[in-house]
């Protein structure tokens, strides 16, 4: 159930216990939701406080023309109501009451006394916990009314292009951070009370449980604006888990621009693209691409999707949540928390009849064999899979499935990636690295295969990041390290068992020699364009 359907039931089980409540009290029940905006307010009857404090309203309406009209919840003072009916008995203005919802009221209240609009500053992430930044940002969100402070971090969050928001619970209050660019950064510290608040406002939203003691998953999508003006529809995935302080929080937000989801975005060379597109034109296969959560995996595989997007093909995927919702595709929700799996709905989704089914990831065996006897059967099978790089992918999944040799020929190309911050232009610093690195990018970059353009290494020169008022962490944005690898008849022995060891190491020294640049070699490469910087890459591998 959306979060629009869940506020139409919760308005008609209001609507009705204040029709009973009428029924009750033998007064006449009035349904607003339609009305509403024709009743103006009956001028000087009842103060602003007065209908605030007895939870009322004085209405003008044609019927009631020669009589004070006023609409009561279930929350006004049976004895507010007695009072009024003595003060209006012996005037020529008798005093009428009829049963409104408490939502009928509040919308009355909201038209006749609107908040004032309220601008909340900006959130600011600190530099090394600074505690001044920390300070203001925690004094911001302390003074976030309950109604806004969902809406407003998660607008935050996506100002500052926030791929997650942590909100965790320590002995002396509940911290919240932003992973920007892959990196987490301290936000704010706010008290236990708001805490309170932002949970409860969180699982409403998410339709989970405020009283769980187990951990939860849920999914919001809101309507933001983005930093350019446009304003798109924000997926975003609700993790909780109970911890010694209370129930932590992630949030994982999927703020796609279907219009970046080109394969020309992922930073192939000619000859690694030329491959790609030569493996997905087939229209049988597997393509798998592999790295931990957060590397990017997802947005490759919707980037290959785009490519294949057209009206002559077919397209399902099956995704544990739907991250990013693209026109043509058929895109099918997989709820594992609830017992379903991917490999019940993969066997599904084959009798629909597609070119190309996506599956989110494969996690277990019996995935593992549907994708792989639907890809020899006339399908395109694309998915993620948790290893360290291409190699580690095969040493994995033959542990899952055993050796196989049908699984030799479906696999056609194995992708492994990973993401790395990128150096801001307007700040970054060149310098000589010392003669230690130096001899260390040499020896990386000395087999690089002849479809990779090999840089001079007489003069190595790398750069690092600056720092600005605007950006003091010196770093904007993030760009993909991605290995290739094509699935030869060389690599296909390691799969069917020709090869008595089958370990990661010989596969990617074979790769190698095939011709594939590696994740490392391409983050060198990266280095030295001033793209980004070593540390960072060797941080990241």
């Amino acid at each position: 159930m959306n979060e629009e359907e869940r506020q139409k039931r919760f308005r008609e089980t209001e609507e009705n216990s204040a029709k009973k409540r009428a029924e009750i009290l033998g007064l006449e029940y009035l349904d607003m939701r339609e009305s509403g905006a024709d009743f103006p307010l009956y001028p000087d009857v009842l103060t602003k406080e007065d209908m605030y404090q007895y939870h009322m309203i004085p209405l003008r309406e044609g019927n009631y023309e020669h009589s004070y009209f006023f609409g009561i919840t279930t929350a006004t003072p049976q004895s507010y109501i007695s009072e009024l009916r003595k003060k209006y008995q012996n005037q020529s203005n008798n005093a009428n009451f009829v049963m409104i919802s408490g939502s009928s009221w509040q919308e009355m209240m909201r038209r006749y006394d609107p908040p004032p609009e309220i601008k909340y500053d900006d959130v600011k992430i600190s530099q090394n916990e600074d505690a001044e930044t920390l300070a203001q940002v925690s004094e911001t969100l302390e003074g976030v009314n309950s109604d806004d402070i969902l809406n407003y971090l998660i607008e935050q969050a996506g100002k500052l292009n926030a791929s997650d928001i942590h909100i965790e619970n320590e002995i002396d209050g509940v911290r919240v951070r932003f992973r920007v660019d892959g990196t987490l950064h301290p936000v704010a510290m706010i008290s236990r009370g708001k805490y309170h608040t932002l949970f409860s406002a969180i699982a409403s939203a998410a339709d989970l449980s405020t009283a769980a003691t187990e951990s939860q998953s849920g999914h919001i999508v809101r309507k933001i604006t983005t930093p350019n003006g446009d304003s798109i529809n924000l997926n975003m995935r609700i993790e909780t888990a109970p911890t010694a302080y209370g129930q932590d929080v992630v949030m994982r937000l999927f703020n796609f621009d279907e219009s970046m989801l080109r394969l020309e975005m992922l930073g192939l060379n000619p000859d690694e693209h030329a491959q790609l597109d030569e493996i997905i034109s087939h229209p049988r296969g597997m393509v798998m691409v592999v790295g931990p959560t957060g590397s990017g995996k997802s947005t490759t595989l919707y980037s290959i999707l785009n490519a294949l997007n057209d009206p002559d093909r077919k397209l399902i995927t099956l995704e544990d949540p739907i991250e990013y919702d693209i026109s043509g595709v058929t895109q099918i929700p997989v709820n594992t928390d609830a017992g379903g799996s991917f490999a019940e709905g993969f066997r599904s989704v084959l009798r629909l009849d597609p070119d190309v089914v996506m599956v989110g990831e494969i996690r277990d065996a019996d995935t593992a064999k549907t994708a792989i006897q639907a890809s020899i059967t006339g399908h395109l099978v694309l998915s993620t899979f948790h290893a360290q790089d291409a190699a580690s992918a095969f040493a994995r999944i033959i542990d899952m499935i055993g050796i196989n040799p049908v699984f030799a020929t479906a696999i056609r190309l194995v992708i492994g990636q990973r993401l790395v911050r990128k150096l801001d232009e307007a700040t970054k610093i060149e310098y000589e690295p010392d003669e230690a690195t130096k001899n260390w990018i040499r020896e990386v970059l000395k087999d690089l295969p002849p479809s990779a353009e090999k840089p001079s290494l007489d003069n190595i020169r790398l750069w690092k990041p600056g720092e600005s008022d605007e950006n003091p962490f010196g770093y904007k944005g993030r760009t993909v390290l991605m290995e290739q690898m094509i699935v030869d008849e060389k690599i296909q022995r390691y799969l069917r068992g020709d090869e008595k060891d089958v370990n990661a190491s010989d596969i990617n020294q074979t790769a190698r020699a095939n011709g594939m640049t590696t994740m490392l070699q391409k983050g060198v490469l990266k280095a030295l364009t001033g793209e980004t910087t070593i540390e960072e890459v060797n941080r990241v591998l």
